[in-house]
């Protein structure tokens, strides 16, 4: 991927994941669903990667392959250069403090049976940082960096709103001061200018924190507004990845030309010419031979069918995993 320069040299990625393959069996068959099947990326130090695409591509199993919430069926994940895969179990939850996730759903993540205090202060507990009275200055702490008066930690997660119970999500992942934040789909379960606002606390808190998000969303307008680069996923596979500004003004691969025509613009007079795919997203456990986009592709050759796209650079910066796009062919693969 692109290597982020400090003083001329390369900066090691804060989490780099290659060959990324997640496979779940088919009950009673020998068939399995192919829900990523061979990704890689890097995400740096203090940047927000987004990882976009239409629901049921495998992005909420990256993010839960990267932290091993559900073990990767091959590939290898590293952090801060470390190899991750295999870790016992005793060493993966000391892995855990710096690496820490937002669900997507506020009402699923919190226990309504525990008080606030008792969420956020769950994992200090668990990694038995400080005592009860330091567990209630850090809650009290981490309440107001979310927006929320310290004095609600005594309530319960049904006196809140869908907003202010995902600010209560947010500051229980903050408690252990992570490095890494995989955030699945925070804000899609929100209102519109509920979103707004905890996008917008997500980015104070990385400037104030330096924290790296992992930004999975099939909110295409938010994903520009929030991230530094953007990888596109369909059909368990990567097949764009670019700088969010270059992105959104240019789209190398057919699928992210599709995606993007999608977005709402906020003009009555201002008309998007739309992209309207044919036909329905292929299964993932028989995905098409060649490359998996062709079957819904307006531009698909013959080749297509026969030949599955590495990704690969095809511009500074700019990787795709298209036949098609101008510089494929004379482009060295990803390694």
């Amino acid at each position: 991927m692109t290597d982020f320069k400090d003083e001329g040299r390369k900066v090691r990625p804060l989490l780099s994941v290659r060959d990324l393959v997640k496979h779940f069996p088919v009950e009673n068959s020998d068939d399995v669903v192919k829900a990523v099947d061979g990704i890689s990326f890097d995400i740096f130090e203090g940047e927000t990667l987004g990882l976009v695409g239409e629901s049921g591509c495998g992005k909420s199993t990256v993010g839960r392959c990267v932290l091993r919430l559900i073990e990767p069926t091959s590939g290898t994940i590293e952090f801060e250069g470390s190899m991750i895969n295999g870790l016992a179990s005793r060493e993966m939850q000391k892995l855990r403090r710096e690496m820490q996730i937002i669900f997507q759903d506020p009402y699923a993540s919190l226990n309504p049976r525990l008080s606030i205090f008792s969420i956020v202060a769950e994992p200090l507990k668990i990694h038995r940082i400080g005592s009860k009275s330091d567990w209630k200055d850090r809650v009290a702490e981490l309440l107001s960096k979310v927006g929320l008066d310290p004095r609600y930690m005594s309530r319960y997660p049904h006196e809140f709103s869908g907003g202010q119970r995902q600010r209560i999500g947010i500051a229980r992942a903050l408690a252990l001061n992570p490095k890494l934040i995989i955030a699945d789909e925070p804000v899609s379960a929100l209102d519109v200018s509920v979103q707004a606002q905890v996008v917008n606390l997500m980015q104070d808190l990385q400037e104030e924190l330096g924290l790296a998000y992992l930004f999975i969303s099939h909110g295409l307008a938010i994903v520009e507004h929030i991230s530094v680069r953007v990888a596109v996923m369909y059909l368990g596979k990567v097949v764009e990845v670019a700088d969010s500004v270059e992105l959104y003004q240019d789209q190398r691969h057919p699928y992210t030309k599709a995606l993007l025509s999608a977005i709402p613009i906020p003009d009555p007079n201002v008309r998007r010419e739309r992209i309207v795919l044919s036909g329905d997203v292929p299964t993932p456990i028989n995905p098409p031979s060649g490359c998996r986009f062709r079957t819904r592709c307006p531009i698909a050759e013959a080749r297509c069918a026969e030949i599955e796209p590495e990704l690969r650079e095809t511009a500074p910066g700019r990787f795709s995993a298209c036949l098609l796009d101008d510089g494929y062919e004379d482009a060295l693969p990803f390694a």
